[in-house]
């Protein structure tokens, strides 16, 4: 086995970010000794914050371009998409990581996190969530294996990650799956609870068929922002996601479809018009971040420019975290009473583990053969150099 020099690019914006990492870590370590009713603004009414909204049914959502990526190039074999896989893949891996980071510090007893894996609660939806989502990030580190044995010379350790790695792309599609449509299966027993707009014995349908369609809108976006950080031509990739998007469209058509028949079926399209905040909020969502992207992506002009892919991959982005807030919040508020405003060790947190995902990603495409063009080169470029070279033409 042999090792490369380990490089990760400094900057003053880093420093910001690492500074952010050490709150999130101080506050972090603080919630732990002393509970969750010390660092959250969490209580009776509001058991449920921001942890679980945002940092995991967001999070897990947004992470879902892995498994909508790897069905779509490894199992229906559509390998013009290859370029893009591995950075989906990071992605999701990073996203999954995190997930578990926010749900290790929303669990009220942190100390009995193990339990699940010894006491199995057969009848809990969230002991389902909990074995996939632990299952699927150790798929995914197994899958990322075979990108790092590329980087850390161990040809035997790569022979055997490249062998396994077609088993671990049908179990690391079929995980996420599964808990995708679980998280939102969690709010069938909200009913009368959950606005009439988002409580569906359908939620767990919607849930699977956004986070899938998130997928390619995810890939454009941090394409998007790798391309700027990295100085690399986003215009390359353009008609490889452009095509890529196709998918998102036709899967938000599919979405829209069971809406419709989902609100006519159960006579709730009264709860969408009846100009309550709640029915103005589901307006929104579905025209601003559902509709109009969709008709976006349908349209070979908008989808193969760069800024016609970029907006709408935002919107659908946007309306996805948009969905997930107006499920946990908006359309919670009235039937929980009470009040709820995230604290600001809360914010911290959710922050902070973002700021750990960016600046992981940034040391592993700086250290991994991610991009496509370092796949193209892998065996030959020094990356210490070449990202050196980059920074001094800039």
């Amino acid at each position: 086995m042999s090792l490369e020099r380990w490089t990760f690019r400094w900057s003053g914006l880093r420093a910001v970010g690492v500074a952010i990492v050490a709150v999130f870590l101080g506050v972090a370590v603080y919630r732990l000794l002393m509970g969750l009713g010390a660092a959250t603004n969490l209580n009776d009414q509001w058991p449920w914050g921001l942890w679980i909204g945002f940092d995991v049914l967001t999070g897990v959502a947004l992470a879902g371009g892995g498994f909508s990526t790897a069905l779509i190039v490894h199992i229906l074999h559509k390998h013009k998409y290859h370029s893009i896989s591995r950075a989906a893949l990071l992605t999701s891996l990073i996203g999954y990581n995190l997930v578990l980071g926010g749900l290790f510090l929303d669990i009220g007893k942190w100390y009995n996190f193990w339990r699940p894996f010894f006491y199995w609660g057969y009848h809990s939806v969230l002991f389902e969530v909990f074995w996939c989502v632990s299952l699927y990030t150790m798929v995914q580190m197994l899958e990322f294996g075979h990108i790092a044995f590329e980087r850390v010379k161990a040809p035997s350790l790569k022979k055997l990650f490249d062998g396994i790695l077609p088993i671990l792309f049908v179990v690391g599609i079929m995980l996420p799956t599964l808990h995708q449509q679980s998280l939102g299966n969690l709010y069938i027993v909200a009913v009368d609870r959950l606005y009439p707009t988002w409580w569906s014995l359908w939620i767990g349908i919607f849930f699977l068929t956004s986070a899938f369609f998130v997928g390619p809108a995810m890939c454009t976006f941090e394409g998007w922002l790798a391309a700027k950080a990295y100085k690399r031509d986003f215009n390359h990739e353009v008609p490889v996601l452009g095509s890529l998007v196709k998918v998102t469209a036709w899967l938000m058509l599919l979405y829209l479809v069971m809406k419709v028949v989902d609100l006519t079926w159960r006579g709730a399209w009264g709860f969408a018009f009846n100009g309550s905040f709640e029915g103005n909020m589901f307006l929104l969502e579905t025209i601003v971040f559902v509709l109009v992207p969709m008709i976006m992506f349908f349209m070979p002009g908008v989808r193969n420019s760069a800024g016609g892919l970029l907006t709408a991959s935002i919107l659908t982005v946007a309306g996805v975290i948009f969905n997930r807030m107006n499920v946990v919040f908006t359309g919670m508020a009235g039937a929980s009473g009470g009040s709820y405003f995230p604290h600001w060790m809360e914010w911290s947190v959710t922050i902070g583990l973002v700021t750990v995902g960016v600046l992981l990603y940034c040391f592993i495409v700086e250290n991994f053969a991610i991009f496509h063009e370092d796949q193209e080169k892998q065996a030959a470029i020094n990356k210490t150099h070449r990202y050196g070279t980059a920074q001094v033409q800039a």
